[in-house]
């Protein structure tokens, strides 16, 4: 059965299960980085030094966003000239988004030395933490190029239809630092210099691999010199289309900013630290989310063209019971074992193990809810509708959590920073709620899509 043929006639719960697992493993070892990186930071180094790698936290969400803008958008016109069969054309374009790749995160590396300390003072870094962050954001800018080829270039990899080996270079840097975290914190006694060096030196390994892989490997597209001077049409393109993914990375980044200050303003350093401990957890139970929400939309989006609506709500159903039977088994585990949870990082700091499992529950109180937003959110997306999709994305990482840690913390002090989580997580699910039942209720009932430009 073809690629497209599976898709209108499969059964959906295998359908399911074969697009959604390779993008779960792919979101989960994508997350490790900094999660493995605080908890030896955390045993290592303490709790000062999780709150350093935490307060540059927003200046590595920005480098993810410049690779997202120029990687997303590359990949998007690889795979239409692919699909158009202009193979040379699909090869200029991957050149041209290798060279902006290599720009961008080269810039980003000379910007960043040269205001490092400036500009940590903005993300929130009091006087104690500066000097931890300093040291750990000091070595990440020396590999963004790094980074920029590993996590850009990896999108190349898939636009030509090979997900397995896309997969496999991020499992490459995800061991390699893994393994080389201990040995430089704990062996060399490196410090938090040790886990940053460990980040650059995997993602090097996996910019050499995929650097082979266009160069001498089994691709079908080729990295090509001629291909390499920039034309303008092209450039243009790759930016337009990763525009969407990369101000929805600014925008976090100003969140993470904001919720710095807040938790420096309220709750010191050591607050800084809980926050950090509580987002690497939300991570390990949100990736397989947003991992089940990659591997429905594409079963969405070729049925809803398709005319087969019975089908896009069968998709859009078991993904959000899939979502959150992830999201209630995480629930579970946090509620059972927030003391353990926060001392796989650092059980040693009293007053981070009280702060953390405290911020813990209040962090999670609406969690069960969020498997269905997220699904529900990428519905519109793949149904041709990115302004509703980007809106309902952005308004629980945005509309809401924004304007909530500007007011509740004047009232309820650090709480208040805590209980903004919570906050977005409920109103950004009533809004999701209310498009996506006008949508089954009304749009869904018409006999053909109508698809927006």
């Amino acid at each position: 059965m073809n690629h497209s043929k599976q898709l209108g006639e499969e059964r959906i719960k295998n359908l399911l299960i074969k697009f959604s697992v390779p993008a779960i493993i792919g979101m989960m070892v994508s997350a490790s980085y900094n999660i493995v990186d605080r908890i030896f930071i955390g045993r290592g180094v303490g709790s000062l030094g999780i709150a350093g790698v935490t307060i540059g936290f927003p200046f590595m969400i920005l480098i993810m966003g410049f690779g997202m803008l120029i990687g997303l958008g590359t990949t998007s016109l690889i795979s239409i000239r692919l699909g158009e069969q202009k193979k040379d054309e699909a090869e200029l374009i991957m050149a041209n988004g290798t060279v902006m790749l290599m720009g961008i995160s080269l810039l980003i590396t000379v910007i960043g030395l040269a205001f490092l300390d400036p500009l940590l003072i903005l993300f929130g870094a009091s006087e104690s933490l500066l000097p931890y962050a300093h040291e750990y954001m000091n070595i990440i800018l020396c590999g963004t190029v790094f980074q920029g080829a590993s996590f850009g270039m990896n999108n190349f990899i898939r636009a030509e239809g090979n997900p397995r080996i896309a997969m496999f270079t991020m499992l490459i840097a995800a061991v390699l630092n893994t393994i080389l975290d201990p040995i430089f914190i704990f062996g060399l006694h490196m410090g938090i210099r040790g886990a940053a060096l460990a980040t650059i030196i995997s993602q090097a390994v996996s910019a050499v691999w995929v650097m082979y892989y266009f160069l001498y490997g089994s691709s079908s597209l080729k990295l090509r010199v001629k291909n390499l001077k920039l034309q303008t049409r092209i450039v243009k393109n790759i930016l337009l289309i990763g525009s969407a993914p990369f101000t929805m990375q600014v925008a976090a980044s100003i969140m993470g900013v904001l919720l710095n200050h807040n938790l420096v303003t309220y709750g010191g350093d050591v607050a800084v630290s809980a926050m950090g401990i509580v987002n690497s957890i939300a991570m390990m139970i949100l990736m397989p989310i947003f991992g089940i929400n990659q591997g429905a939309q594409p079963i969405i989006g070729y049925n809803y063209g398709a005319g087969k609506y019975d089908r896009v709500k069968k998709t859009l159903k078991l993904g959000i019971i899939a979502a959150t039977g992830v999201v209630l088994l995480g629930y579970a585990i946090v509620r059972l074992f927030p003391i353990e949870l926060i001392g796989l990082f650092n059980k040693d700091d009293l007053q981070l193990m009280a702060i953390g499992t405290e911020s813990l529950g209040i962090f999670f109180f609406f969690l069960p809810l969020v498997g269905f937003q997220v699904v529900s959110a990428g519905y519109f997306q793949a149904v041709g509708k990115p302004r509703q999709a980007m809106l309902l994305s952005l308004s629980r990482q945005v509309l809401f959590l924004i304007p909530a840690l500007i007011v509740l913390p004047k009232y309820f002090a650090l709480r208040g920073v805590f209980y903004a989580i919570p906050f977005a997580d409920l109103f950004s699910v009533v809004i999701t709620g209310i498009w996506i039942y006008m949508e089954l209720k009304h749009k869904l009932k018409n006999k053909a899509p109508v698809l927006q430009n």
